[in-house]
């Protein structure tokens, strides 16, 4: 903006300047009135050529850089809009990878946890007979003591 305000400003300020110079020109030249104002009038449409002039080109570079923004904007937005579709292609891969994933894990940890289970059941089974067994050999031991009581007291 301060470009565009510099240069308007610039352009302005020269014409004026144009303007001013030639006709202080033209009034302190020695002509007569006839040429003085032929001098004006051909200065005057000089300076409305060179104005048309700028103005033109003013027009040209406008648009010349209105097209180039326009452009640029437009691939950026390309880049960024496929850069989000990549992203989220990613992002779909890895949440299906990560469900496959879970779905593995959660059948390991069901065989798994039905292994321990099996595994706990055999050793409270074995742990069962152990103490059966124990609880028979304590009774046998027992019952042969009050057997060799018996048979010392008679």
């Amino acid at each position: 903006m301060s470009d565009k305000m510099n240069t308007k400003d610039f352009l302005i300020g020269t014409l004026i300047g144009g303007i001013v110079g030639a006709s202080a020109a033209f009034l302190f030249a020695p002509k007569s009135g006839r040429e003085l104002r032929q001098d004006i009038n051909e200065q005057a449409r000089a300076a409305k050529d060179k104005t048309s002039d700028w103005t033109n080109q003013a027009v040209e570079k406008g648009s010349t850089m209105a097209s180039t923004a326009a452009r640029s904007v437009t691939d950026q937005s390309t880049q960024l809009i496929d850069k989000v579709k990549k992203l989220a292609l990613s992002v779909r891969k890895d949440m299906q990878t990560l469900s496959e994933s879970a779905d593995y894990l959660a059948d390991d940890l069901n065989g798994i946890s039905e292994d321990i289970a099996a595994s706990v059941r055999q050793e409270v089974e074995d742990l069962q007979r152990s103490v059966e067994q124990l609880v028979k050999e304590v009774e046998q031991k027992e019952q042969e003591k009050k057997a060799k009581q018996d048979g010392q007291q008679h």
